[in-house]
C-alpha cells in the first residue's frame, strides 16, 4: 500500500510565511512552490481548506466542452454507467486554500497518520501508525474529518466524492476513543476513507496443461529429477487441458477522478491441436475444457492428443525416463525390452508403478516395481523390490510380494505371498499360505499356514515351518483378539465384584424385607395408614433387587462374550492341525520340520532321518492340549 503523506511532527523553522489564500487544483505542487519562493522546507507549511468546487464535462467528438460546476448533492447522484464509467466524462476539483506556517503544537499532536492506497488508487485508507496517541474531546470529530481531508487533498485524492463510508468509520473510531478517553495504538491500523470503481482486468487467452504435473519436490525442498514424469498418467473424467478464452476487462475510475480504460485482450494461444474420441471437449463461455474419457496416459501423436494404455520402451532409467508412477489403477501397461543383458531393463533406484508390466531384462539394485500383473524374464537384484497380485519372475534374488507368485529359480531371494510356486529353489526365504517347490536345493526357509509341498529334494539345511500366523493379517487378528480378551476379562472382573456386593446386600436384607412386607399387608387389610419409614425401606429393597438382576444379566452377557472371544483363538489352533508338509522325494542331509502352536505359543521341531521316504507330516493332538509332529499315512489323507 502506497503512502502519500504524513503529519509527523517536524522541527519548525524560525522563518514564518505570511498566510496566503489561493485557488488551486494541486495542493502539493502549490506547497512546493510557496516553500521555494519563501526559502522554507515544505514540511513547515500547513493549510486549511476553505472551499471545494467540483467540475465535470463530457468530451463530444474529441472536442473539449466547458467545465460545469456541480453541487455536492449532484456528485452523489452521478450514475456510474452514464457518467463515472463513461470514457468521455471528466471530473476535477478546485480548492480555495489558506497556506500558513505550521504551529508548534498542532491540533492532533501525537496522532501520526498517513494516506495510503492500493495500486489502482481505487481504495484509500487512513493508516494510523503504531505509537500514535489520541485523546477524546468534543471537537475531535471535526478535527479528524478536517485532518483526513487535508491528507487526501495533499495526496491528490478527491474529497466529498467516493467517501460515503468515511463518516461512519470515523464515528466508530470516535466511539472507541470516547470509551477509552485516551487511546495509544500498539500496532498499525487502517481505516477505509474512500472507495471508487475498481476496474476489472483484461484477461488474455491462455493454455493450461493440467496433465503436466509440476516437478516433484522432496522433503528437503530439492527437485526430484528422477520423478520428472516421462509418462503423464491420467484418470477418467480428469481435466487434461484448459483453454482460457480472452476476456475484455471493465473500466473503472479511481479516487483521483482518473478514468481507467481496460487494455485490449490478446489472443495468441488459440488451440491448434485436435483430440480423438478418448478425450471429450466442453466448450464453455469462459473456457474450453479437454477431459479424459478413460484411464491411461496422455500422448501427442503429431497434432492430435489422445489417451493410450500400451507403451513399449527399451529401458527405464534415470537417464532416459526417470521414475514412472501412473498407479496400479491407471490401466497403463508397459513392455520394457532391454536386449543387452549386461544392462538393466529397470535401472538402479527406479520406481515403477503401473497396472501391468512385462520386463525383458533385469531389475536393477534398489529398484521398486508395483503392478497388478508383472512378468520379469530376467533377474531381480538382491536389493530390488517387486510387488504384484500376479507375479512371474525368472531369476529372483530380491524381495517379492504378491498374491500368486511363480518363480523359475529362487536364488536366496525373499517371497511373501498367498500362493507361491517355485520351479527351483537355491536358498531363500518364502512365506505364504501355500508353497509348492518343484526342486528344492539347500538353505531354503519355507513358512506356510496351510501347505508346503516339495516335489524333489536335492539339498539339506532346509527349514519347513507351518505357522498359522505367518501372514501379518492373521498375526494382527490374533493380537487384536488377545487385547479384546484382556479387556473383556477386566470388565467381567469389575461386574462380578459389583454383583457379589449386591448379592450380599440382598441376602442380609431379605429377612427384614419379608418382615416389613408381612406388616404392610397387615396394615393394608386393617385399613391402617402404613408408616412412611416402612414404605421407604420396602422400596429401597426392591431397587436393590432390581439392580442385582441387572448386574446378573450383565455378568452373563460379558461371560458369554468372553467365551466367544476365547473361541476365536482356537480357530488358529484348528487350522494348524489341518496343515501339511509334503516331501514327495526321499529326505537327504539335515532338514527340519517345524510346527508353531498358537496356544500355548510353542514350537515343535521334527528332523526327518536321512534316507527316509516319509512323505506327509502333520500335527497330531496325542493328549488333551499336547501335540506331536507325526507322519500322516496317505490312507489317512
Amino acid at each position: 500500500m502506497a503512502l502519500f503523506g504524513s503529519d509527523e511532527k517536524e522541527t519548525v523553522q524560525s522563518k514564518k510565511i505570511r498566510p496566503t489564500v489561493l485557488r488551486v487544483q494541486n495542493v502539493a505542487k502549490e506547497i512546493l512552490s510557496i516553500a521555494k519562493s519563501n526559502s522554507v522546507k515544505p514540511d513547515t507549511i500547513d493549510f486549511n481548506i476553505l472551499e471545494v468546487q467540483t467540475y465535470t464535462r463530457v468530451l463530444r467528438d474529441a472536442q473539449e466542452s466547458e467545465w460545469e460546476e456541480i453541487s455536492p448533492e449532484e456528485i452523489y447522484e452521478l450514475d456510474d454507467t452514464t457518467a463515472l464509467l463513461n470514457p468521455h466524462f471528466q471530473i476535477k476539483q478546485m480548492y480555495e486554500v489558506e497556506f500558513f506556517s505550521k504551529k508548534e503544537n498542532p491540533v492532533l499532536d501525537g496522532f501520526r497518520a498517513a494516506i495510503g492506497a492500493n495500486a489502482t488508487k481505487c481504495k484509500i485508507y487512513l493508516s494510523i501508525k503504531e505509537g500514535s496517541k489520541i485523546s477524546y474531546r468534543p471537537t475531535l470529530e471535526t478535527e479528524l474529518t478536517s485532518h483526513i481531508n487535508k491528507l487526501k487533498v495533499r495526496a491528490g485524492i478527491f474529497i466529498y466524492i467516493f467517501d460515503e463510508m468515511m463518516d461512519e468509520n470515523i464515528s466508530k473510531l470516535l466511539a472507541h476513543i470516547r470509551v477509552q478517553e485516551e487511546v495509544v495504538y500498539t500496532k498499525n491500523e487502517t481505516i477505509l476513507v474512500a472507495e471508487s470503481y475498481e476496474p476489472t482486468l483484461t484477461v488474455n487467452d491462455k493454455i493450461i496443461l493440467h496433465y503436466d504435473k509440476q516437478v516433484v519436490i522432496d522433503e528437503n525442498q530439492r527437485i526430484d529429477y528422477a520423478s520428472r514424469g516421462y509418462i503423464k498418467a491420467v484418470k477418467k473424467d480428469e481435466l487434461l487441458i484448459e483453454y482460457l478464452k480472452a476476456r475484455e476487462g471493465k473500466p473503472g475510475r479511481n479516487c483521483r477522478g482518473e478514468f481507467m480504460a481496460p487494455k485490449e485482450p490478446e489472443e495468441n494461444n488459440k488451440p491448434t491441436f485436435s483430440v480423438d474420441d478418448t478425450i471429450r471437449v466442453d466448450d464453455n463461455p469462459k473456457n474450453i475444457e479437454y477431459i479424459a474419457n478413460e484411464n491411461g496416459y496422455i500422448a501427442l501423436d503429431g497434432n492430435v492428443y489422445c489417451i493410450k494404455t500400451e507403451i513399449d520402451m527399451g529401458e527405464i532409467s534415470f537417464r532416459t525416463t526417470g521414475n514412472i508412477i501412473s498407479g496400479v489403477d491407471s490401466d497403463v501397461n508397459i513392455n520394457v525390452a532391454e536386449e543387452n543383458f549386461e544392462k538393466d531393463a529397470i535401472g538402479t533406484g527406479m520406481d515403477v508403478e503401473v497396472t501391468e508390466i512385462d520386463v525383458t531384462g533385469n531389475v536393477g539394485s534398489n529398484a521398486s516395481l508395483v503392478a497388478l500383473r508383472a512378468n520379469i524374464d530376467g533377474q531381480t537384484h538382491k536389493t530390488a523390490k517387486v510387488k504384484a497380485d500376479k507375479l512371474n519372475i525368472n531369476v529372483h534374488k530380491g524381495t517379492a510380494y504378491g498374491r500368486t507368485v511363480h518363480i523359475t529359480r529362487l536364488e536366496h531371494g525373499i517371497v511373501d505371498a498367498d500362493t507361491v510356486e517355485i520351479s527351483q529353489a537355491l536358498g531363500g526365504n518364502v512365506k505364504a499360505n501355500k508353497i509348492n517347490i518343484e526342486i528344492c536345493a539347500s538353505h531354503v526357509k519355507a513358512t506356510a499356514s496351510q501347505l508346503i509341498e516339495i516335489n524333489k529334494l536335492q539339498g539339506s539345511e532346509n527349514i519347513f515351518t507351518i505357522d498359522p500366523l505367518v501372514k501379518r493379517a492373521a498375526k494382527h487378528g490374533l493380537e487384536e483378539t488377545h487385547d479384546e480378551i484382556d479387556s473383556a476379562k477386566q470388565d467381567l472382573k469389575e461386574v462380578k465384584k459389583e454383583l457379589v456386593k449386591y448379592q450380599d446386600m440382598v441376602k442380609k436384607g431379605t429377612p427384614a424385607f419379608l418382615d416389613i412386607k408381612k406388616r404392610l399387608v397387615h396394615y393394608k387389610k386393617s385399613g391402617i395408614k402404613m408408616p412412611e419409614s416402612f414404605v421407604k425401606r420396602y422400596k429401597q429393597f426392591q431397587m436393590t433387587q432390581a439392580k442385582l438382576n441387572s448386574l446378573q444379566e450383565s455378568y452373563n452377557f460379558k461371560k458369554n462374550e468372553l467365551e466367544i472371544l476365547e473361541s476365536k483363538t482356537s480357530i488358529y489352533q484348528d487350522d494348524i492341525t489341518d496343515a501339511r508338509i509334503i516331501n514327495k522325494d526321499r529326505w537327504i542331509g539335515y532338514n527340519e520340520i517345524r510346527f508353531k502352536i498358537v496356544e500355548p505359543p510353542i514350537e515343535l521341531v521334527y528332523k526327518p532321518q536321512e534316507g527316509s521316504s516319509d512323505k506327509v507330516f502333520g500335527l497330531v493332538e496325542v493328549e488333551d492340549g499336547e501335540y506331536e509332529i507325526q507322519v500322516i499315512k496317505e490312507s489317512e489323507e
